[in-house]
């Protein structure tokens, strides 16, 4: 197993609380137990006080399985189908393979700043997935391994920004191309303070504008006591902020609380941040995206319905 597996391997042991996985999958807590109990479709990691603590690679299983409800099939045989795919092959275990090789061969590329790398991978996998394929599972896990080497010193600045400016480049040439929307609710968006990792809310504006949102950024890097004032000023019905790094203290219990106090509009946060600080969040009054573009904009338009 290759340093950029095992770094991936032990972030996806980082565990959960039932309510959080409720709340990033969309399914209930009661349901989430019946389909551990009755159809035993995954095995919690159980701490001593029993409470339930769920992986990663449960909430990705529920995920799943939630498409497979929503393309006709029953619980009661969606065991066996996430079986038979474990032992087939030729199924989706080839698929998640090749977005981890995918995902490995841009790491390098980055690492080595070559950009032809880059663009070869990223060229390849456009070639056989859409667009929002390559966004959830290549280009946000990018990021987020990104931005682990960078909070762990295990890589450099001059490596995020070689990959960010690529990155930009591309999506700036989406948005150049985009069908801009005009009457659809608008959005206030903008990072965490401290917060410099600018390409994840560029690609939730992306995929924000093309459902028909209208979308304001504001960038890296923002105070958050500027942002009421602003969304009064614009008209924005929501405020849409991007954590990748973990906020300081006192952005998580104090500037973040004041935001949703001081705004009548809902706030949301996406990113990694909005995963591991999610009990603190629910407390502030703010809504958690998680790391998934696609799930994040299923939530968003729940809150914040499109007409």
């Amino acid at each position: 197993m290759s340093e950029l597996e095992k770094n991936i391997e032990s972030a996806e042991t980082a565990l959960y609380p039932i309510r959080t996985v409720s709340e990033l999958t969309g399914v209930n807590a009661i349901t989430l137990r019946a389909w551990e109990r009755r159809y035993g479709l995954f095995e919690p990691v159980r701490k001593a006080s029993g409470h339930r603590l769920y992986t990663q690679a449960h909430i990705d299983l529920i995920t799943h399985a939630v498409g497979l409800l929503d393309r006709g099939m029953r619980i009661g045989q969606i065991k066996a189908q996430l079986e038979a795919e474990s032992a087939n092959p030729t199924g989706e275990a080839i698929v998640e393979g090749l977005w981890k090789r995918y995902l490995n061969r841009m790491v390098s590329a980055v690492i080595q700043f070559n950009e032809a790398g880059l663009e070869e991978v990223y060229g390849e996998a456009l070639a056989l997935y859409a667009i929002d394929d390559v966004t959830d599972k290549l280009l946000t896990p990018l990021l987020t391994e990104l931005g682990r080497r960078w909070e762990q010193s295990e890589g450099s600045i001059a490596e995020e920004h070689f990959f960010c400016f690529y990155l930009r480049n591309k999506l700036g040439a989406r948005f150049h191309h985009r069908v801009k929307s005009q009457n659809g609710p608008k959005l206030l968006m903008a990072c965490l303070p401290g917060d410099r990792h600018e390409t994840g809310l560029l690609l939730f504006a992306l995929a924000a504008n093309m459902a028909g949102y209208c979308t304001i950024s504001l960038g890296a890097d923002m105070p958050l006591e500027e942002l009421p004032a602003a969304c009064r000023k614009t008209g924005c019905q929501a405020i849409i902020l991007s954590g990748l790094l973990l906020p300081e203290f006192e952005t998580l219990e104090k500037r973040i609380p004041a935001l949703t106090a001081g705004t009548e509009v809902p706030v949301f946060l996406g990113g990694r941040a909005s995963v591991e600080t999610y009990d603190q969040l629910k407390r502030a009054n703010v809504i958690a995206l998680g790391t998934n573009v696609s799930k994040a904009l299923d939530r968003l338009q729940k809150v914040i319905p499109i007409a």
